[in-house]
């Protein structure tokens, strides 16, 4: 890649729409709040945790996830952590976030839902009023758990209606199909919020469908298993259905063995509203202009297709019709110059 398209894909302005906010957790800051909250971890020592960062699959990693995420106890733990990620989205140029949250991960573990929320909800108030950052909420259920738990957990997030605006269906995909919800997501729809879900990253390209179908979400996390199934592939394009991709998590959990072997490029060029995020930065490898940086440089991608995924970013997003016209208006000036 020349220096013009590198310095053009670092600073152009951008949306992330595919970030678990407890995968941001640098394996400095867990060590820090396991100190702070007097936690036992399994590690001896950062550079110990680091290198066990080794996945094979999807499980591989989740295993060290929930570890890292037994340090989180405190309101200020979880504002700490996602001060910390929107601090790095901002040098990275991101205007507007949208983070994936995993409230079962944490009151499973006896943490008050309303100190999981109000903790990241305040780092994003924080963020809009130090670097104008916009932000929104997705409550993510996990999907190897039940539906009767995820109700659950739908009805402790409801007295915190207005800090999140949508749901989204995260953790381990293989024997866990997206219709396994079709009920909780249903009452989802009726409330009122916007419905995303994970599928197609390790799962077939059904999954997909049946997330569109059956959970009639708006957007696709990952969904890179589409060009398995033209047919799904037309659809996608015609209906404008985001892919938000993750290019350096699919590296790291084995969906491609190489970047150069990405389909990126290709879902692009089949008129995909393919976006770029980082999905768990801390663990795969890199924040958001990593990400860029590492697809640009092993695939055939160019400056048109810079502007595409930063217009991709902002059009897929939840912001109200106004704040994402704004955004638009700012990639096609910035692309101008």
């Amino acid at each position: 890649m020349d220096e013009a398209l590198r310095n053009t894909v670092l600073n152009m302005p951008k949306a992330e729409l595919h970030i678990h906010i407890e995968g941001s957790l640098e394996p400095e800051l867990i060590f820090a709040l396991a100190e702070r909250n007097k936690v036992a971890l399994a590690y001896p020592s950062v550079e110990a945790l680091r290198s066990a960062y080794a996945f094979t699959d999807l499980q591989s990693f989740l295993d060290i996830y929930y570890a890292g995420a037994s340090v989180l106890l405190a309101e200020q733990d979880f504002y700490d952590m996602t001060m910390a990620y929107l601090q790095r989205a901002q040098a990275d140029n991101v205007r507007h976030v949208e983070l994936f949250f995993d409230p079962q991960t944490h009151t499973a573990r006896g943490v008050a839902f309303a100190d999981v929320i109000n903790g990241i909800d305040r780092a994003l108030q924080d963020a809009r009023t130090k670097w104008q950052m916009s932000g929104l909420l997705i409550m993510c259920f996990l999907r190897h758990l039940s539906e009767e738990e995820a109700f659950a957990t739908l009805e402790q997030a409801l007295p915190h209606r207005d800090k999140f605006i949508g749901v989204g269906l995260d953790s381990s995909e293989r024997g866990n199909p997206p219709e396994k919800f079709a009920g909780v997501f249903a009452r989802c729809k009726e409330l009122g919020l916007h419905l995303v879900a994970h599928a197609g990253e390790e799962g077939p390209p059904a999954y997909i469908r049946t997330a569109l179908d059956v959970l009639q979400v708006e957007r696709i996390d990952h969904g890179v298993a589409c060009l398995q199934d033209p047919e799904l592939v037309q659809r996608l394009a015609r209906q404008q259905t985001a892919l938000t991709v993750c290019p350096l998590s699919n590296i790291k959990l084995r969906v491609f063995d190489r970047m150069q072997d990405h389909n990126l490029a290709a879902l692009l060029e089949a008129g995909i509203a393919a976006t770029v995020n980082s999905d768990d930065p801390a663990y795969f490898g890199g924040y958001m202009n990593d990400n860029l940086v590492a697809a640009f440089e092993a695939l055939p991608l160019n400056r048109d297709h810079a502007r595409q995924l930063a217009h991709n970013s902002f059009a897929a997003s939840f912001l109200p019709h106004e704040a994402r016209e704004s955004c638009l208006r700012e990639v096609d000036a910035f692309f101008r110059q």
